[in-house]
């Protein structure tokens, strides 16, 4: 048993001394190779550049109003008050925050005689009113 033992640790051993013979070492570590940017020319604007002809500007709408507040007010002055709300309404549409026009529809429905409807809509001027001559003139249409 004694011989068989050490046969079979014999053969271990040359086993193992066989497979590390066998082993590949491990590649050399290498350092990385530096990148190199190319570097760009530095680029001059040319001398004579055009400038781009400036922007119209859009009209404002208060622009597109005004001339709508006019025709309501002559055709509230003229009674005719149909004409006047449906001019009022185009000129909301347009701008929907104009405590001008909410005046302009608080004077109109007071002319016809319609309190409540001038109180509501000078109530919804107040909301975008932003001087004191126009919210004191429809705080007037409201008590």
């Amino acid at each position: 048993m004694l011989l068989s033992q050490l046969l079979l640790r014999g053969a271990v051993v040359g086993l193992v001394a066989v497979l590390t013979a066998c082993a590949t070492p491990a590649p050399p570590v290498r350092e990385p190779v530096p990148v190199q940017v190319p570097q760009r020319p530095a680029v001059t604007p040319p001398v004579n550049v055009p400038k781009a002809p400036p922007r119209p500007t859009k009209p404002s709408p208060s622009a597109a109003l005004q001339p709508l507040l006019a025709q309501a007010a002559r055709a509230t002055a003229l009674g005719d008050y149909e004409q006047a709300m449906a001019l009022l309404e185009r000129a909301q549409r347009i701008d929907p925050g104009s405590a001008a026009v909410y005046l302009g529809m608080a004077q109109t429905h007071q002319a016809r005689g319609d309190t409540g409807q001038a109180s509501t809509a000078a109530e919804r001027g107040l909301l975008y009113c932003a001087t004191d001559t126009q919210c004191n003139a429809l705080r007037d249409y409201t008590r």
